[in-house]
């Protein structure tokens, strides 16, 4: 398969799963709200990334299957409680209403509460021998050292003057920790050594830091149509962004050179990470 069919392969797998998550426990409206924003659409990046990183180890897509379904979870969590008033309070998510605007304020937040709980509950759930150390490093990127982290320094210096450092640890945080877990996850639970760990791990990174460097330039530069998401938000609420600090054309080269380094970093697997590096090449020419 060439990259575009096997990312469509990844997805499906990914799409099925979580199309098939009972949920039987939630009462309404709760239910329909975790699953509006659940199956809204998205790329699957972060499940996607789970499965082939498994694969690139030499496990099996079905091991990582639970994983790959937590972590979009938990990313549709995210999204949720950052679309509301009290954050980035933004009405349209993927072309769509957002979930506090379908469901009200209160519903959205359990909404999101019971998305990042049932993601754990599901990984929990799995009998694979590194399931605890593969839940570890999820559990590590959503909570206060990774995404959460990220999350408060960037609502709470917004306004503030721009620096490249505070701007890396932010988007470290926010978006690069749940990025790299689901590779390590994946790698886990291939049984891959520390040598693969780490490369997957600078992957990772590398791959987080340029992904936020072309969505901030998206918020400049983007079609409204495509984002599905309004633009212009970051210069409006003064958030620390990588093309404030060092404008445009030079946020453009270091996203290039974050998806080189990302590149670099899977030598140690060969051609088993052929589909990781295209992903990591077609980052840089997203649209959405």
């Amino acid at each position: 398969m060439n990259f575009d069919q096997q990312l469509t392969a990844y997805k499906n797998q990914v799409e099925a799963a979580l199309n098939a998550l009972p949920m039987e426990n939630a009462p309404e409206p709760l239910k329909s709200a975790m699953r509006y924003s659940l199956l809204s659409g998205g790329k699957r990046l972060r499940g996607c990334l789970t499965l082939a990183a498994c694969e690139a180890a030499g496990g099996n897509t079905a091991d990582a299957l639970p994983f790959a379904c937590a972590v979009e979870m938990i990313h549709a969590y995210s999204l949720i409680h950052d679309d509301l008033p009290a954050m980035d309070n933004d009405t349209l998510r993927r072309g769509k209403p957002t979930n506090h605007v379908v469901y009200g304020e209160a519903v959205a937040i359990l909404a999101g509460d019971g998305l990042l709980t049932h993601a754990f509950e599901v990984m929990a759930a799995s009998r694979h021998p590194m399931a605890f150390r593969a839940l570890g490093e999820l559990a590590r990127a959503a909570g206060i050292g990774g995404m959460l982290r990220g999350q408060t320094l960037d609502v709470t210096l917004e306004g503030t003057v721009p620096d490249i450092s505070t701007v890396r640890d932010i988007h470290l945080g926010k978006t690069a920790a749940l990025l790299t877990a689901p590779v390590a996850a994946g790698l886990i639970l291939a049984g891959a050594d520390e040598t693969l760990l780490c490369a997957g791990r600078a992957y990772g990174t590398h791959l987080g830091l340029a992904f936020q460097i072309v969505d901030d330039l998206l918020d400049i530069e983007g079609d409204v149509a495509l984002l599905g998401k309004s633009t212009g938000k970051d210069i409006q609420e003064g958030k620390l962004t990588w093309p404030a600090c060092v404008g445009v054309p030079q946020a453009r080269k270091d996203a290039e050179s974050h998806i080189a380094a990302a590149v670099e970093a899977l030598a140690p697997f060969g051609e088993k990470a052929d589909f990781l590096r295209a992903l990591a090449r077609a980052t840089l020419h997203r649209v959405q």
